[in-house]
């Protein structure tokens, strides 16, 4: 982008912050492109195109935002421009402490894209329609978190798709593939051993439990407050033990506290630990990152049971103040404003109580889904950081628009015309809105797409 007699570019500033642009039409200017201002002292400054607002024949008129750098230009009224070299983008991130390297940008490969890990201490939301490497690209994200900070992660995984998250590619180099092994990585999935998904419910708090239980304190209230009432003389070493304890009582309440549990299938469940490990235990070690796989589990309610204890027992002990990622796949399933079971509003208003008031605790969400929509609004308008792969549902893009202002609106439209594996980073975590192509993973993703079959 040179000046030139007949279309020369011009640039101003009216608060040393922002920036407008007229250039020739045949620049072919667009957001997202990166610009090097020169203000009216001649110092250079780097520049972010938000918004190309009118094209002519012959002339563009864009505006966007000049970037930190050493020094901030005072307001001036001309100035002249040119296309950033990589280079200069590439020192721009560098210097913003952009090292978890997850890809590079769309429009110049040679820049590596990555993000600020201190700024993963604000909640997260992850986005991306079926087929556009959502789940994959996440995987990338969680990999540079594992090798290059010590955040302890818990991965949430409905889909049994990061159950083999430890586990390295072929073409990782040796020492790479060390280290990832050195971190630990532990994979909880239904069955049996000190690997098992299992809860605890005995340390949960009362509203908790009668969840759990299925319980409404009002509508059930003789059931619910045999339940607190409730103290087992020794160890109880299996369901039926406790429905045993409970059936001889003399209480009439105990009783039907037993048929009710008998009555919901809860004896039939095999996640409880009672007096063997459960996730919270195996968590409160902070393992490097543990995968809840809850894919394992044959039954929704089994699923959400595993949440709310792990995010029970998290925000009980959230005085403690130990930094945790709670990464949620497929948020919709634990998130959503439709879940109607007291267990499923349980997980979910839990979920909300930590995106209003985790962070001050270090309890830090990450949450990836398909359909925005779909997670509740309280939880996502609580996130300060976004990825955006492709969207083509015009009310979702509208509802991010709304959630997330500080993002351009013009590039929130682009993702409509992502290729796979295209992202939008914005938000605190990035140096500045960013159109990335998502690098290769190291790990292996679990649940990778069925093929068609071909003669």
């Amino acid at each position: 982008m040179e000046d030139q007699a007949t279309s020369p570019t011009v640039v101003s500033s009216p608060d040393g912050r922002s920036f407008r642009l007229r250039t020739s039409t045949d620049e072919g200017l667009r957001a997202s492109d990166y610009v090097t201002i020169a203000d009216g002292t001649g110092a250079e400054h780097l520049g972010y195109v938000e918004s190309v607002d009118e094209v002519t024949e012959t002339t563009t008129y864009a505006t966007g935002s000049i970037l930190p750098g050493p020094t901030t230009p005072a307001p001036f009224r001309s100035g002249a421009a040119r296309r950033s070299d990589p280079s200069a983008v590439a020192d721009f991130f560098t210097s913003a402490g952009a090292s978890l390297t997850v890809g590079n940008l769309v429009d110049d490969p040679a820049v590596p894209v990555g993000l600020i890990p201190k700024r993963l201490n604000r909640h997260t939301f992850w986005c991306g329609q079926s087929g556009s490497g959502k789940t994959y690209a996440l995987g990338v994200a969680l990999e540079q978190i594992l090798l290059h900070t010590r955040l302890p992660m818990v991965i949430f995984d409905p889909n049994s798709d990061f159950v083999r998250f430890g586990e390295t590619l072929p073409h990782v180099q040796p020492e790479i593939a060390e280290q990832i092994a050195a971190r630990g990585v532990r994979v909880l999935r239904h069955g049996s051993g000190p690997d098992s998904l299992r809860a605890r419910i005995r340390t949960m708090d009362t509203a908790a439990r009668g969840a759990m239980l299925r319980l409404d304190p009002v509508l059930h209230r003789n059931e619910f407050n045999a339940m607190v009432r409730f103290t087992p003389t020794g160890p109880i070493r299996s369901p039926q033990e406790l429905a045993a304890g409970l059936a001889r009582s003399d209480d009439p309440s105990a009783q039907a506290l037993a048929r009710h549990l008998e009555n919901i299938g809860l004896f039939d469940w095999d996640i409880w630990a009672l007096e063997e490990t459960a996730a919270t235990d195996v968590i409160d070690e902070r393992p490097a990152a543990t995968v809840l796989d809850l894919g394992s589990l044959e039954r929704q309610e089994e699923q959400l049971a595993i949440a709310l204890s792990v995010l029970n027992d998290l925000w009980q002990r959230r005085e403690e103040r130990r930094p945790l990622l709670l990464v949620i796949d497929e948020a919709h399933n634990l998130c959503s404003p439709d879940l109607e079971s007291l267990l499923g509003r349980a997980v979910r208003d839990r979920i909300i109580q930590i995106a209003a008031e985790g962070r001050k605790y270090g309890l830090w969400l990450l949450l990836s889904t398909q359909r925005p929509s779909k997670v509740h609004a309280g939880i996502v308008s609580q996130c300060d950081n976004l990825t955006l792969m492709r969207m083509n549902s015009p009310q979702d893009l509208a509802d991010l628009g709304d959630l997330f202002g500080f993002v351009p609106r013009q590039l929130l439209a682009q993702s409509a015309r992502f290729r796979q594996g295209e992202a939008l980073l914005a938000g605190g975590f990035v140096p500045a809105p960013t159109l990335t192509k998502i690098a290769a993973r190291m790990t292996v993703e679990g649940g990778i797409d069925v093929r068609v079959p071909m003669p």
